[in-house]
């Protein structure tokens, strides 16, 4: 947490002690409850309620990537401000759903431009027209396919996009000179993934994505993941990548050892973790169910 939060909250503690308990509660739930860090090379994240938020202060502006929920994004934007007064020069959406693109209608009349992959678009539209929350959005001005490039001040953005996997339009935001990648959702660090297969999501091809994501950036990278068991581990390396491309794999061998033994897709949600996978509240039963579903569709 920054300094200029840590401060605030040590001068609001010395205070509660001469508070009502009633009091006492209303105080604790007025604390900013976000947490800030600097990685390296000026990135840094922001986590609150929702995916990881990434951010580099750049001499042109801050480039933001994700926005968590509108309350957040305020969060966020404030925080930013207040370390130093600059323009929103961009925000990037790693892909499309809520947790990540809810807070984007904060950025309206800030962001010179939001940035995101044609899917990532295209899935966000139509999840907002099914919902007729179109006004409550901002969508991205500017997309990009497999790859987009992007000078930032001293550093260069660089984007990947490596195939279908937790939707069909999830990409890696890398920071090149720092050597930072943005997972977003391609990476859920010791938990159970969201498999949305109602935006063109497939397990085997994920494996792929993952991959590639293993061949093409180094040992030194560092990865900010879009979620995690434990939320003080949302960054990592590619030892974390390995991990959770084992988790699918063995996802989906053992679901089809299962079908193969004749079991019905009511019985092997009701299994309670994959064998080998021993993850504190696994939530196996969503991961089974997509997993059941690819297969069967095959």
């Amino acid at each position: 947490m920054q300094r200029r939060t840590f401060l605030r909250n040590s001068a609001l503690s010395a205070g509660m002690l001469a508070l009502s308990s009633k009091n006492l509660m209303a105080a604790i739930m007025q604390q900013p409850a976000y947490k800030m860090k600097t990685l390296r090379g000026d990135i840094g994240i922001f986590t609150e309620r929702g995916g990881t938020i990434g951010y580099y202060p750049s001499k042109e502006g801050y480039y933001v990537i994700d926005s968590e929920f509108p309350d957040q994004a305020k969060h966020l934007i404030e925080a930013l401000q207040s370390q130093k007064e600059m323009p929103i020069r961009m925000l990037i959406n790693t892909h499309h759903h809520g947790d990540h693109t809810g807070g984007n209608i904060a950025f309206k009349g800030l962001a010179q431009n939001v940035v995101g992959h044609v899917n990532c678009l295209a899935n966000y539209k139509r999840v907002a027209e099914q919902s007729k929350t179109e006004d409550k959005q901002l969508f991205q001005d500017m997309t990009f396919g497999d790859s987009w490039k992007h000078k930032a001040g001293k550093e260069h953005i660089r984007t990947y996009y490596f195939g279908a996997a937790h939707t069909n339009g999830d990409a890696i935001i890398h920071f090149e000179n720092a050597n930072v990648a943005h997972m977003g959702d391609l990476l859920f660090n010791q938990l159970a993934p969201y498999i949305d297969r109602s935006a063109g999501a497939n397990i085997k091809s994920w494996i792929q994505v993952l991959e590639k994501t293993q061949k093409t950036f180094s040992k030194d990278t560092l990865f900010i993941f879009g979620h995690a068991g434990n939320p003080d581990n949302v960054t990592g390396n590619l030892d974390d990548i390995a991990a959770f491309k084992n988790y699918l794999e063995k996802l989906l061998a053992f679901t089809a050892e299962q079908i193969k033994a004749g079991k019905t897709k009511a019985e092997i949600v009701k299994i309670p973790e994959i064998p080998g996978i021993s993850w504190k509240g696994s939530g196996a039963e969503r991961s089974f169910s997509a997993a059941y579903d690819e297969l069967t569709s095959m």
